[in-house]
């Protein structure tokens, strides 16, 4: 092959592997947890706070909710098509590693879409094989859902128009200690066995 070509096609190959690399950082960097904000003086991330929402009951709940027990909160919405399905069938999976310990844990989904997300959606959604068993879903007003969203520092947005609307929203699952404050990050597909063992290893931490 002449010089010339060889130069080109290197040339090629370079401006392909750049290409690449950016889609893998961009992507990266959209499912990376969100910026948390300030640091509180023991050094967390002020993740997690007051918030004023109501169950697939219907009964309205505050924070204390997560007090007692070590909880998993997720903010998604029932009409999600595959990322809110899988992270919690990943939790169901989860709880099954468990064994024991699962009775110390509860799952607590947290829908960014009030208009169609109802107490009893919410129900019925969370009521599904394959999503972990005793899970609680909370929804509320849409100004109550962002106000938890901000002290979460979970991100979200509507996009579209009309019944066919969807939502973008951030993945990660938060590991809240029994005391309510926030402990731990899953990020979004670890797999079971990688998210049992770092809820584990958080529980161990206390």
């Amino acid at each position: 092959m002449p010089r010339r070509s060889i130069l080109l096609f290197a040339g090629a190959c370079i401006a392909i592997a750049a290409a690449l690399a950016i889609v893998t950082i961009v992507v990266v960097n959209a499912r990376s947890t969100p910026t948390t904000g300030e640091i509180g003086a023991s050094g967390q991330p002020l993740i997690g706070g007051d918030f004023q929402l109501t169950n697939q009951d219907g009964r309205p709940v505050d924070q204390s909710l997560l007090n007692g027990k070590w909880s998993l909160v997720f903010f998604g919405f029932t009409y999600c098509p595959e990322f809110c399905p899988t992270t919690l069938a990943e939790m169901a999976a989860v709880q099954q590693q468990l064994g024991d310990k699962a009775k110390d844990v509860q799952f607590v989904f947290v829908s960014i879409d009030p208009e169609r997300d109802t107490p009893q959606q919410m129900k019925d959604y969370l009521s599904s094989d394959g999503f972990p068993k005793g899970a609680i879903g909370l929804t509320g007003t849409p100004e109550q859902v962002a106000q938890a969203a901000r002290a979460y520092r979970a991100v979200y947005e509507k996009v579209g128009e009309g019944e066919g609307y969807t939502m973008n929203h951030s993945l990660q699952v938060y590991i809240m200690g029994p005391d309510g404050r926030f402990r731990n990050l899953l990020g979004y597909n670890l797999g079971p066995a990688r998210s049992t063992k770092i809820l584990e290893d958080t529980m161990a931490r206390g």
